[in-house]
């Protein structure tokens, strides 16, 4: 067990801006039967952050109202998913022989035990997260990257982004030589995804902002788009054959103006919406062209199986922006808000 009986965490108290965010000295929390104990090196910042903190997922009886990832939150929350760190205790039924290793832990809560079962939780919302100096995990769900040759920033960059970006792919039956159109390929999920689908042998189009368009392109697209100009005549310029897998986390006005860019059999497949949840699209784009759009929240227990493989290789090399400390959680996410930067930020507690 981990000698300290406190620690200090970051806890958000309610919905609302960074002010309800709260360093506090909390106990250490004790890992339960089939569950360790992590002591955390590093922790990235996601746009679930944020929008957790918020309140912004709404429900599906109601858009408007105040929600964590899949449901009301019991406050104060601890939030943070993407954990990176070495396991310092273990709960009955776990094997000792984790004590010590370097891991990455999947920050999912699924709705069953099979190994395509479906995300309907996540650490930092559903349960407490890794603002903090330690954390718990159900033991099946900590993967075992001792060896990686990525640092802990790098491994704790994984598992929300990059988890996120291969279910996309995945889900999208993206195959090498095809086309694809990342979008928000500054950010976070959208870096990844350009990486990801690179080390696939797809042609990537990548639409990002004119200040990051050379960080993205150095990331491995083959074609930069600046979304500040005409999108839609722009990608059919850098795809006159049309797109077969779009990789979205913008969706709003976006989705409707280039849907109809999608080859025959297409796939769009959205995970955000940074550009607004509200879509109008012409369904005739569908069904004619048996195009589809697919909804995809983060990994399944394979995906992130798959990519923790690709992190022991080296296969992926996250870009890290900024490092802060605890205490600098709350400036932390509002420099994620402003969007400024490219890469991932990370918190060290």
């Amino acid at each position: 067990m981990a000698a300290a009986k406190t620690m200090r965490a970051v806890r958000i108290t309610g919905h609302g801006g960074p002010e309800v965010m709260r360093l506090a000295e909390v106990p250490v929390p004790v890992p339960g039967a089939d569950e360790v104990l992590v002591e955390v090196s590093a922790v990235a910042l996601n746009n679930t952050d944020l929008w957790t903190r918020q309140g912004a997922y709404g429900t599906p009886e109601d858009p408007g109202a105040l929600s964590g990832w899949r449901g009301p939150i019991d406050f104060p929350r601890i939030q943070g998913a993407d954990v990176a760190g070495r396991v310092a205790a273990v709960g009955a039924g776990v094997d000792a022989g984790l004590l010590g290793r370097r891991v990455v832990v999947d920050p999912a809560l699924y709705d069953g035990e099979g190994p395509e079962a479906h995300p309907v939780g996540l650490m930092g919302s559903e349960r407490d997260g890794g603002y903090a100096e330690y954390v718990t995990a159900p033991a099946a769900q900590v993967h075992d990257v001792t060896d990686a040759p990525l640092d802990d920033a790098q491994l704790a960059s994984l598992p929300t982004a990059y988890g996120t970006a291969f279910g996309m792919i995945e889900r999208g039956r993206l195959a090498g030589g095809e086309t694809v159109l990342v979008t928000g390929a500054s950010g976070g999920v959208g870096l990844a995804a350009v990486q990801l689908a690179r080390a696939r042998g797809a042609r990537v189009i990548a639409l990002s902002s004119g200040a990051k368009l050379a960080a993205v392109r150095e990331a491995g697209a083959d074609v930069v788009v600046d979304r500040a100009g005409d999108v839609p005549a722009l990608l059919r310029e850098a795809a006159p054959e049309g797109i077969d897998v779009a990789l979205d986390v913008v969706a709003g006005e976006l989705l409707g103006d280039s849907l109809p860019l999608l080859r025959e059999g297409g796939r769009w497949v959205v995970a955000g919406a940074l550009g607004g949840w509200g879509v109008t699209l012409d369904v005739r784009r569908l069904y004619l062209h048996n195009a589809q759009v697919i909804g995809s929240a983060m990994h399944t227990r394979t995906h992130f199986a798959r990519l923790m493989d690709l992190a022991r290789e080296g296969a992926v090399r996250p870009v890290i922006a900024a490092s802060y400390g605890l205490e600098d959680a709350a400036r932390a996410q509002e420099e994620l808000e402003r969007r400024g930067h490219v890469g991932k930020l990370v918190l060290r507690p």
